[in-house]
């Protein structure tokens, strides 16, 4: 896959989603080409960005134990994803969309995708940067989540459930990243 159609996926339904659909990979090469990788760069920018310039972004900020921080985000990132896909196939379920397991898990992939690219914004050490890079990732992210519905989907779909099943997708999504933060910011 070419990165005009890994472009395409948060914008239309066809394109890169149609690819990937009928490339089909299996779970295991989701987890140990996207997910693994992926899910890695958020602990290693938030190591990264606390040894820099932590405390210039929150004071106080370099003293918490980022040595049981680091992995525990990286352990809940991936069970989030293994939890999100089953949630996906349930929620489509629910709304009569047709998604197979393995496409939800497809689409739990590729969801977070900007998310976990928003966590390069830790380069910079401004707090109002970090954030507008966090929100533009959010908005992009769903994106993914509805035009990834609609491709990955079957046919016998109407766009009202699709939204729907975006929109619950999307509030457990939220739920999920914000207890991946309060965990973060308890520890």
């Amino acid at each position: 896959m070419d990165i005009n159609h890994i472009l395409q996926l948060p914008f239309t339904q066809e394109g890169g989603w149609q690819q990937l659909r009928r490339q089909r990979p299996s779970l295991n090469a989701l987890i140990l080409r996207v997910v693994l990788p992926l899910s890695l760069l958020p602990p290693v920018m938030l190591h990264y960005a606390i040894h820099q310039h932590g405390n210039a972004l929150l004071p106080g900020l370099s003293e918490r134990p980022w040595a049981l921080i680091a992995p525990t985000l990286l352990t809940a990132e991936l069970l989030t994803f293994l939890i999100m896909g089953w949630l996906i196939h349930g929620v489509a379920g629910a709304h009569r969309l047709k998604l197979s397991l393995n496409d939800a898990y497809l689409l739990a992939a590729m969801a977070p995708l900007p998310l976990w690219f928003a966590s390069l914004t830790l380069f910079v050490p401004d707090m109002l940067f970090i954030v507008s890079g966090v929100l533009l990732a959010l908005m992009v992210s769903c994106g993914l989540i509805y035009h990834g519905l609609q491709a990955l989907c079957e046919r016998e779909k109407h766009d009202i459930m699709v939204m729907s099943a975006t929109y619950t997708v999307t509030a457990f999504g939220l739920m999920a990243w914000g207890v991946l933060l309060a965990l973060v910011w308890a520890l």
